[in-house]
């Protein structure tokens, strides 16, 4: 059915194991980091939570990674945004930012991590066999998976975490403008990412994804 075969379902099934841990981690990250800075509304959302069914959101955590890596594309996506409150902050412009690195660092994190156990586990031949094969695939997947989520998020487009650097550069009068811009910014979002790429016969941010994480993911495992 759909053309689909049993090794494209089993790796489709593999990279949303390895995409959902991916984004709930990045998730958890932003409201830790603004329950630190003073911010307790994650924490009183129960938002820093790792349950995975607290932080998924029916389309972009499930769906919409499902039918990217049955289609070859990217895998990429979005959890519930973890809620935050920026008056709570004492510098406003130093708390959005580091607020909203934060998903991104924990993804650079993971994926660092990750390709330092496989290197550990294959440089000393610590599994071999038909075990050494899926072992491998799953941590590749997994780097790969967080490298698309960080370079993915730092684009500068509302709402992704990227549009929190601009916040600095902002006039103070303007910043209540850009909020209310952000919440209305993901049908937009949506229209750049899959209409005009449909449109024009080119995707720009496979384009972009491929030079970034796609250029990283071969130095973390040559």
């Amino acid at each position: 059915m759909f053309g689909l075969s049993l090794d494209s379902l089993v790796l489709g099934v593999i990279q949303l194991l390895c995409f959902i841990p991916a984004i709930v981690i990045h998730e958890v990250a932003h409201g830790f980091v603004a329950n630190k800075l003073g911010d307790p509304t994650a924490k009183r959302a129960g938002r820093l939570s790792l349950n995975p069914l607290k932080h998924i959101d029916p389309f972009g955590t499930v769906l919409l990674p499902i039918m990217l890596a049955f289609f070859g594309g990217p895998v990429f996506g979005y959890a519930k945004p973890v809620p935050y409150n920026p008056s709570y902050f004492k510098n406003l412009k130093q708390g959005e930012v580091l607020t909203g690195l934060a998903g991104p660092a924990s993804n650079l994190v993971m994926a660092l991590i990750t390709a330092g156990i496989s290197f550990l586990l294959f440089q000393f031949n610590l599994i071999t066999g038909d075990a050494a094969f899926w072992v491998y695939m799953i941590l590749w997947l997994f780097t790969y998976i967080n490298l698309i989520l960080m370079f993915f998020n730092l684009l500068p487009i509302p709402p992704l975490d990227g549009s929190s650097l601009i916040v600095p550069f902002l006039p103070q009068k303007a910043i209540p403008t850009w909020y209310q811009i952000q919440r209305y910014a993901l049908p937009v979002f949506f229209m750049i990412v899959f209409v005009v790429p449909w449109i024009f016969r080119v995707n720009p941010l496979y384009i972009y994804l491929d030079a970034t994480a796609g250029n990283l993911i071969w130095l973390l495992f040559p």
